[in-house]
């Protein structure tokens, strides 16, 4: 289905053509002084020298051709050469019906759609999730649900540190405070217990402990990083622990960004390419893309082009291991291998930016992806306290996850306690709906690349710029829709009919953006493009219900066509909601 800008347009350029103007200039926008108009063509400013006429010559004479438009109700010439323009009532009920009728509500699917992979969470395995894991998971779980809901195919990936240094402290403080452990037993030949000799919050407790130690005791590191070898060359005692490690947390990553509603697709690690990468460093060697440099292995990725000094990328140390670029080229070697991606996009801290332009261009040389596949850098910002720095607890400490979503949610079951009677399982079930939209759009609503201030207050409220605002919105409606069922209305026999009123047109003008701006939030990875919209569309809903009777219509045919465009602005707010990944209850 055509986007109704597109639309315009081409009724902007017959009516240019008829009037003997070049048709492309007939573009038409969205209005910038909605008080004078709902759409605007600038045309004939862009004409002016082209044709050596006066702007507002050639607006009058294309207004002209507008006069008997079935598209435009208005289309005036205003100095020094605008037309601002009024879409008929009629077009405008045309357009949404259209819309209504089809599954996606007239976004057009791809011709061809793209294999996408998006690399997103990045959590490291025995350590619990902080607050500086939220933004990750949020902004990629909900930029793979908009390229999903956009019709391509995409997979998300939480691409766990799984097999770094803190496996070695782990097991390194089991060897000395449990060193009676089968594991530690070099002789021993028989099964593994299937139960791990520690339980989550014990494991908690562990990885800080030994990396405090580490950092004070350089031999306690230095028989950490013994383990660490160990393991990777793959020892068995080590190799069962750190299957235990990864199950125990493993299972509780899950309950954490499942708390978020946040899924991945796949739940590989750094583990997962280790084998790869002895043959992809002896490739890049023997291709000439490798060097020495001071005893390290290198790849030159410096072009003539650039402006800023952008160092070698380092394949392998000095001492022969590996790093995080080792891991992340042989990541993306497997994906192409497995999943032959058209785009793998990396939703990472901004500071990481360089890092990443020296692993892409790495990528590039080595000839590990070819040009069509596109890989893409969405740097996000830090996620601050109210003091402008990264966010904090109260004790100065960095905050858990898990900490933050439970503060949230008793901090929304308050607010919905307050002045209400409900029931104390509902209450809390809507709490915890409610808190996620507070915390994911309160993130999402914020370019990613931008540092934004966590509010607690701000974003738990139901008036403003918030998620709670929206949900409050979606549930208004269902409730009118409710009680209009309850006076024996049927919802499916409801039908749109013409705006009667300003507040009724500007609520379906604002319905049939929808496409585009879902479109554009696709094509620029941009979720806080969606939590603009419906901002926008939950103010002019709230304002058409406060200027329109709706259940109390006493004409039945108008009152079916205020609840079948109350019925189409429930499904598209929750339609938005689901890509942002939360929902809405029943009431609040």
């Amino acid at each position: 289905m055509k986007k109704i800008l597109d639309m315009l347009t081409e009724e902007m350029q017959k009516a240019f053509q008829a009037a003997g103007y070049d048709g492309s200039l007939g573009r038409v926008t969205l209005s910038n002084r909605p008080d004078l108009c709902e759409y605007q063509c600038n045309g004939a400013m862009a004409g002016a020298k082209q044709y050596k006429k006066a702007p507002i010559a050639i607006a009058n004479e294309v207004a002209k051709q507008l006069a008997d438009s079935s598209v435009f109700q208005e289309a005036q010439a205003a100095a020094p050469g605008f037309l601002n323009l009024k879409i008929t009532e009629s077009f405008l009920l045309s357009y949404l019906k259209d819309m209504e009728a089809d599954p996606k509500f007239g976004l057009a699917m791809p011709g061809k759609p793209k294999k996408i992979i998006i690399d997103y969470g990045g959590a490291n395995v025995a350590k619990p999730l902080h607050v500086g894991h939220l933004r990750s998971a949020v902004i990629g779980e909900s930029i793979k649900r908009i390229c999903r809901y956009a019709g391509h195919e995409v997979i998300g990936d939480v691409h766990l540190g799984d097999w770094g240094l803190q496996m070695g402290l782990i097991i390194t403080w089991l060897a000395e405070e449990k060193p009676n452990l089968v594991y530690f037993d070099e002789n021993y030949q028989g099964e593994y217990p299937a139960e791990p000799p520690f339980t989550i919050t014990q494991l908690a407790q562990i990885y800080p402990a030994a990396s405090a130690k580490s950092k004070e005791d350089p031999d306690y590191k230095a028989r950490a990083m013994e383990a660490t070898y160990k393991l990777q060359k793959g020892v068995r005692g080590y190799r069962a622990l750190w299957h235990h490690i990864m199950d125990v947390s493993i299972a509780d990553l899950k309950k954490n960004y499942s708390s978020l509603n946040v899924e991945f697709d796949l739940w590989k690690g750094e583990s997962d390419v280790q084998d790869l990468i002895p043959d992809m460093v002896e490739y890049m060697k023997e291709e000439g893309y490798a060097h020495e440099s001071e005893g390290a292995l290198v790849v030159d990725v410096k072009e003539e082009t650039d402006t800023k000094e952008i160092p070698p990328c380092m394949i392998l140390k000095s001492d022969g291991a590996s790093l995080y670029n080792t891991t992340d080229l042989a990541t993306i070697l497997e994906r192409r291998n497995l999943y032959h991606p058209d785009m793998m996009i990396y939703v990472v801290d901004k500071r990481q930016d360089l890092y990443f332009e020296q692993v892409f261009r790495c990528a590039r040389k080595t000839k590990l992806v070819g040009p069509e596949t596109e890989l893409k850098f969405l740097g996000f910002g830090t996620m601050n306290g109210k003091d402008g720095k990264p966010f904090k607890t109260r004790e100065g400490g960095v905050m858990r996850l898990e900490e933050l979503v439970r503060d949230t949610k008793e901090e929304m079951y308050k607010k919905i306690k307050e002045g209400r009677d409900m029931p104390e399982e509902e209450a809390r079930q809507a709490a915890d709906m409610v808190a996620v939209s507070a915390l994911k759009y309160g993130d999402l609503s914020n370019q990613a690349s931008k540092d934004y201030v966590f509010d607690m207050e701000r974003f738990t409220s139901f008036e403003g710029d918030t998620g709670p605002y929206i949900l409050y919105t979606i549930v208004r409606i269902k409730s009118i829709l409710s009680k209009y069922k309850e006076q024996g209305g049927n919802l499916a026999e409801t039908s749109l009919r013409e705006a009667e009123n300003a507040a009724e047109k500007a609520l379906m003008m604002q319905l049939v953006g929808f496409n585009a701006m879902m479109q554009t939030a696709c094509q620029e990875t941009a979720p806080h493009k969606v939590c603009a919209y419906i901002y926008d569309l939950a103010n002019d809903f709230n304002h058409f219900y406060h200027e329109t009777k709706i259940l109390g219509e006493e004409d039945e045919k108008k009152k079916e066509g205020l609840i079948a465009l109350l019925v189409l602005t429930r499904d598209i707010l929750e339609t938005c909601i689901d890509v942002l990944g939360f929902s809405a209850p029943e009431r609040m």
